[in-house]
């Protein structure tokens, strides 16, 4: 749709398509609000690139969800450091 050499066209394909995405974008996982009264827990990995963390909250139904999510890219030094480096760093940002 958006390459130089194609005309503009929103048909019934493009809508079903843009309807489906804006379906899913609004169920699950949603995040909650943070109540520091009830139970967390922490989720972190890392790669030889990045490192990803969640935090989620124990919900009234028993279910996990989600409260805050974080992404980041390692620079160059970090790429470098030793596995259990970056499991702490990645613990670290996280918290």
């Amino acid at each position: 749709m958006i390459k130089n050499d194609q005309k503009w066209e929103w048909i019934e394909r493009q809508k079903k398509a843009f309807r489906e995405l804006k379906e899913k974008f609004m169920k699950e996982p949603v995040l909650v609000a943070l109540d520091l009264d009830k139970k967390m827990r922490m989720e972190v990995d890392i790669s030889d690139y990045a490192m990803e963390s969640v935090l989620s909250m124990e919900c009234k139904d028993e279910k996990w969800r989600p409260v805050v999510f974080l992404s980041k890219s390692l620079n160059k030094t970090e790429r470098n450091y030793e596995i259990h480096d970056k499991e702490m760093l990645a613990v670290i940002r996280g918290l």
